[in-house]
């Protein structure tokens, strides 16, 4: 039997800043996951055939990885925060460094979960689940 395809569906735009779990062969056969952690600047392709760029700096020289989708390397991709770009390829962050290189943040939704927002527009769940609405509601559900 054909070993399976790797369903990938990463939920993440150029832009983004995300954390890449790789599984590493270290001698001896030992298996340890490795964390490459930096800015997508670019995706391509689409489905399993597709593939994404990933840039950081790393003790001030820049490392860019591509990594293939559907690579078996991959344990998971983690996004830590949503990056607002108006471009698909961000190339032009290789020629930046310092504050100039960092992209505004961008709150949304991913799958279900958003982004942190300091801003206070949405209530806390203790505090959307207080009040004397729901004191009463609970005083007349509850038997004596």
């Amino acid at each position: 039997m054909a070993a399976q395809a790797k369903k990938s569906s990463f939920d993440f735009r150029p832009g983004d800043t995300v954390k890449v779990h790789l599984k590493v062969v270290e001698d001896e056969g030992q298996e340890r996951v490795q964390i490459f952690e930096g800015v997508v600047i670019r995706r391509s392709g689409r489905g399993t055939s597709g593939n994404f760029t990933v840039r950081k700096l790393s003790f001030g020289v820049g490392v860019e990885r591509m990594f293939p989708a559907n690579s078996p390397f991959i344990e998971r991709v983690e996004v830590v925060r949503g990056g607002k770009a108006r471009k698909g390829r961000l190339y032009y962050l290789r020629g930046l460094t310092g504050k100039s290189a960092r992209l505004e943040d961008q709150e949304r939704p991913n799958k279900g979960s958003s982004f942190a927002s300091g801003d206070g527009s949405a209530p806390a769940p203790s505090e959307a689940a207080s009040g004397p609405a729901l004191e009463a509601a609970a005083a007349a559900s509850s038997p004596q």
